[in-house]
């Protein structure tokens, strides 16, 4: 019985995907529920099951006041000398604890007391652990299939029988899902509410665009890359800028990827919709002629009191800044933060003999530099003292002495052997010439080189010729030899 009564923990344990510990509380709390209704036991009943072999005790727990005119509640309460009875070391204010000798807790109405307390607390615990897990994740990307598609909302399932809810303000309205679909969306809030948490996602913030370029651009990931605005119309357009913190690095070009893959992913995810992604500039002027592109802009005009930018476009090109419906000229104002203002230049030429519009003289805008990285902390110079205990010892470079030749009674046909130079003495006897670490100077080491290479010359080379009975015979493979590895 008792082994069985743990592997049904266990087995909750794998289906609720719940602590064990958590799973006991929910079982104690519904055993002590079931063993006071069944045995009508006073004060507060505990049930405490042992987590190695389910073995289970019940205490009663009570509090001790002086007299009986002192109780309030004669369920939680009992008066000091009753209470000595049972226990002659409790005193006024304390709690009595008692412990009944309860083996079957017995009954079906018990048994369904017991079910339906156990399983409130799983679902309550469900309700926590679910809130734990997403509480504080907000902002970050999250996938799922879609459970049902409501009238004012869209249920997504995330996992783990989590349930999430999208809004119709959150949603894309180009977009159409249906059930079984599987959808990314970032996640918006985590609220509390009487059937659980409530996990709101959305498809239509311009933070979702963001996240996915977050995910896609390894640079952007790394920091080398950052997103410095972006501006959306959910299911239409969008304007992304970005800039480059490292030097000889593309931001557009890492964000597009080669062959516009990475860029493509996105544009995917997005059911089509289309993306524009421009450099951002200190100076807000080339930035605002980055924001209305595709546009051609002739001239850029701040002004700081209205916050106004007039630009001015060639007459062809009016409606493609604009825009259809204002979209571009719309997006590019939320992205810079300017009131964009565009002339055709025709007008704007007007516009300046009067001194005025886009080709008029402004005032120098003051471009803010950018950030110089802190300098690393300049160390004081070591004493004499310590530099000298701190040099490597150098390495003595023992030469060997030439020997004097003796006086030597010299036949007439002998020739006499040239003396060797004492430099080539020293190559040979000095541990320079070793790989050991020490100090060697570049004749030594050119010169071990060149033997080298004539070693492995000579190892290479063949001869031509070779000895017979019959006398020299050429080598027929001897013109190969230079082609030999040298093993």
């Amino acid at each position: 019985m008792k082994t069985d009564f743990l592997l049904a923990i266990k087995q909750l344990h794998s289906d609720k995907n719940l602590d064990d510990e958590v799973i006991f509380n929910a079982v104690e709390r519904g055993m002590a529920a079931a063993v006071k209704r069944r045995y009508e036991l006073p004060g507060n009943v505990i049930v405490n099951i042992d987590r190695y072999d389910g073995a289970m005790e019940v205490w009663s727990e009570r509090e001790v006041v002086e007299i009986e005119e002192d109780i309030a509640d004669p369920d939680l309460q009992i008066e000091l000398e009753r209470a000595r009875l049972a226990d002659a070391t409790v005193h006024i204010g304390s709690t009595l604890r008692e412990k009944h000798d309860i083996e079957n807790v017995g009954g079906r109405i018990e048994a369904q007391t017991a079910k339906q307390v156990v399983l409130q607390a799983l679902r309550e615990a469900e309700r926590e652990a679910v809130f734990a897990k997403y509480s504080g994740e907000e902002g970050g990307v999250v996938s799922g299939d879609v459970q049902r598609v409501e009238p004012h909302q869209v249920i997504v399932e995330l996992g783990d029988h989590t349930e999430s809810i999208m809004p119709a303000q959150e949603q894309v309205r180009m977009e159409r899902y249906r059930t079984g679909q599987r959808v990314k969306a970032i996640m918006v809030e985590v609220l509390r509410a009487n059937k659980g948490p409530q996990i709101v996602i959305s498809r239509s913030r311009p933070d979702f665009v963001r996240r996915l370029f977050e995910l896609e651009v390894p640079e952007i990931t790394r920091g080398v890359v950052e997103i410095r605005g972006v501006a959306r119309e959910a299911g239409h357009r969008t304007k992304i800028a970005v800039w480059s913190r490292q030097t000889g690095i593309d931001p557009v070009g890492s964000c597009i990827g080669m062959r516009a893959m990475r860029i493509q992913n996105i544009v995917n995810e997005l059911h089509g919709e289309r993306v524009d992604v421009i450099q951002w500039d200190r100076d807000p002027r080339r930035f605002v002629e980055h924001a209305l592109s595709p546009a051609q802009i002739l001239a850029v005009r701040i002004d700081r009191e209205t916050n106004t930018a007039e630009c001015a476009v060639p007459d062809m090109q009016l409606s493609l800044a604009i825009g259809r419906e204002g979209q571009n000229a719309r997006l590019a104002a939320r992205l810079t933060g300017f009131r964009i203002d565009i002339k055709p230049q025709t007008v704007a030429e007007r516009m300046q003999e009067e001194g005025r519009g886009p080709f008029a003289p402004q005032d120098e805008i003051e471009i803010e530099p950018d950030p110089i990285p802190e300098p690393e902390p300049v160390r004081a110079a070591p004493r004499a003292e310590e530099t000298v205990a701190a040099a490597p010892p150098t390495p003595v470079v023992e030469v060997a002495p030439t020997p004097t030749p003796e006086p030597v009674a010299e036949p007439d046909a002998v020739e006499e052997e040239p003396e060797l130079e004492p430099v080539l003495q020293a190559t040979e006897i000095a541990p320079a010439a070793r790989d050991d670490g020490q100090i060697r100077f570049a004749e030594d080491v050119l010169r071990r080189e060149q033997e080298q290479q004539q070693q492995r010359d000579r190892r290479r080379r063949r001869p031509r010729y070779h000895e017979s009975d019959e006398g020299l015979e050429e080598d027929p493979y001897a013109e190969y030899s230079e082609y030999e590895e040298d093993f």
